[in-house]
């Protein structure tokens, strides 16, 4: 079941605030006042004991800013190609942990930078398998197979993809909360192309699947049993689409090969938080959308080995 977002209201908010506190005061004498009330009136309607964590991944184009002018203004547009071909291969390959997503839906939950963006799941799994189907596609662009004559023009791309698991609330059409903000310190930190977890994120995998090591030899089946996927619907178990772990262990296809390894520390709301490197390699099949028959067998890493640390 699709967790439910905290949504703060401003009207609320004022409200809160007309009880409990003076919108102005100019006074000859100025007194710090004593906020206990307010601050418990806050607690009780923030209610931060049932704010559900999301899994934020983040999505940076690798230097960007080293492309010649002609070449950075299309790149926004190649990427936005990119991301509705990606939304495309989860809603379609990857049915049964995407089933509750429709494309509207993950268009409203990404936060665009111009060169990359932010995007809100419910969990580190959805955000791992968007991350592996947007690098299938970035391969696809940059072994000519899509738009070739722009591929020409700008030459290959390499992105760089952060995923953190921590609180998000929405507040006038906007996302903030701690997943946003530490996912963008640890790619604004990092100078290399790699794809980065936050300590939260590994340990969702530690605890549900007992390490992020274990999706090599997982089928659908068991991802099923995933608390948080128990109550999904089986049907697309059976008869869906599910590319990336299927019904059956292949060393073929899907996810063949993963490495995962600590390289450094940051600080986030006075606690070090790991940072850990992720490397999949991952063989899927690749069509036109015009020519389903043809199809390519392609292999992709998701990020890289360098341990450099952050």
């Amino acid at each position: 079941m699709a967790k439910r977002m905290k949504r703060l209201q401003f009207d609320q908010i004022i409200e809160l605030l007309k009880k409990v506190d003076t919108e102005s005061i100019y006074d000859k004498v100025t007194k710090v006042p004593q906020s206990d009330d307010l601050y418990h009136e806050m607690e009780k309607y923030v209610n931060l004991k049932n704010f559900p964590r999301f899994s934020v991944l983040g999505i940076d184009i690798y230097r960007y800013g080293l492309y010649k002018h002609l070449e950075q203004t299309m790149i926004p547009a190649l990427f936005k190609i990119l991301f509705d071909k990606t939304v495309r291969l989860c809603l379609e390959n990857n049915q049964f942990v995407f089933q509750y997503y429709t494309k509207e839906k993950i268009q409203k939950s990404f936060i665009s930078t111009g060169d990359g963006g932010f995007l809100i799941f419910d969990t580190p799994l959805h955000a791992l398998f968007f991350a592996i189907n947007f690098e299938v596609m970035v391969r696809a662009f940059n072994s000519y197979h899509h738009y070739p004559k722009l591929r020409k023009v700008i030459g290959s791309i390499s992105l760089r993809y952060a995923i953190t698991y921590d609180t998000i609330f929405h507040f006038e059409n906007n996302f903030y909360g701690s997943a946003i903000i530490n996912n963008a310190r640890i790619l604004e930190k990092d100078s290399l192309n790699r794809c980065l977890l936050d300590q939260r994120t590994y340990e969702w995998f530690l605890t549900n699947i007992d390490g992020i090591e274990n999706l090599q030899t997982y089928t659908i089946h068991d991802i099923a049993n995933i608390y948080e996927y128990t109550r999904y619907d089986k049907k697309y178990i059976k008869s869906g689409e599910n590319d990336i772990i299927n019904t059956r262990l292949s060393r073929y296809t899907g996810i063949i090969n993963s490495d995962i390894l600590r390289i450094g520390q940051f600080q986030s709301k006075e606690v070090i938080m790991n940072i850990f490197n992720l490397h999949l390699q991952i063989t899927l099949y690749a069509s036109a959308d015009d020519k389903k028959e043809t199809k390519r067998r392609i292999t992709v890493s998701l990020g890289n080995l360098n341990t450099s640390g952050i």
